[in-house]
């Protein structure tokens, strides 16, 4: 199981995260566009960073909201969809060429990435998009019990996926991330590591009721906004490597 963290989303003179210390550490770097964060130079930095540690690189674009950190819904059409995200893509895609690195995927971030899972035409919007590009990327979504439906919906767009978990988040009895307004939406370090050996030995998880619930996820993400953030992706990536 490989891990996943949204970088590069520093911006002018604002820093967010702490990457050169989280990136010796996870398997994919979600690396943010200019729409919700990041600029050219925190984009070529991290661009670097991914590369002296060999992670595999991914575009991670937002819908146009930099003053609200790509965390508010946009009535954007299909059409503004599928342009803003290959305009991100484009930027994040030529950028790694420059730095004779290979883009290998794309994962919405924030609103974007939740209207994608809530809304089927916004998700088809991106799968057009992404499908679209001039050369194969494939999505990351999240992993959840209709994975089979949108493998379905891919399949209509040539698009392969890649389903991803979240280590520190509860999840509802539907599969759906418990929304962050209700007690305990988010783990504590035990529980965190916890559910992250049930998923790796079993592939299922407890949601917050207590029940079982079957998933299979190809990529878990993990966060790395401070250093105890830092301290739980060093503990995931020795579950995870059976160490």
């Amino acid at each position: 199981m490989l891990l996943n963290c949204d970088l590069g989303e520093s911006y002018g003179s604002w820093t967010m995260g702490l990457d050169a210390e989280v990136m010796p550490h996870i398997d994919q770097a979600n690396i943010a566009c200019g729409f919700h964060g990041g600029d050219p130079l925190t984009m070529q930095k991290t661009l670097a960073l991914a590369a002296a540690h060999g992670v595999t690189i991914g575009a991670h674009p937002a819908y146009p909201d930099l003053a609200g950190f790509g965390r508010r819904s946009m009535a954007l059409s299909a059409e503004e969809i599928i342009a803003s995200v290959h305009y991100q893509v484009a930027a994040i895609d030529g950028m790694a060429a420059s730095a004779e690195l290979n883009l290998a995927y794309v994962k919405p971030h924030g609103a974007l990435y939740n209207d994608m899972m809530a809304k089927r035409e916004v998700r088809a919007a991106i799968m057009q998009a992404v499908s679209s590009y001039h050369r194969p990327l494939k999505l990351m979504l999240q992993a959840t019990p209709d994975a089979a439906e949108h493998r379905r919906e891919a399949e209509e767009f040539g698009l392969s996926l890649l389903f991803e978990a979240f280590a520190d988040r509860c999840y509802d009895d539907d599969g759906k991330l418990l929304s962050r307004r209700k007690s305990g939406a988010v783990h504590s370090r035990d529980k965190m590591l916890a559910q992250v050996k049930q998923l790796k030995t079993q592939g299922t998880l407890t949601t917050v009721s207590g029940h079982t619930l079957p998933l299979h996820a190809d990529t878990l993400c993990v966060h790395g906004d401070n250093i105890e953030g830092v301290k739980a992706i060093q503990d995931i990536r020795a579950l995870v490597a059976g160490e």
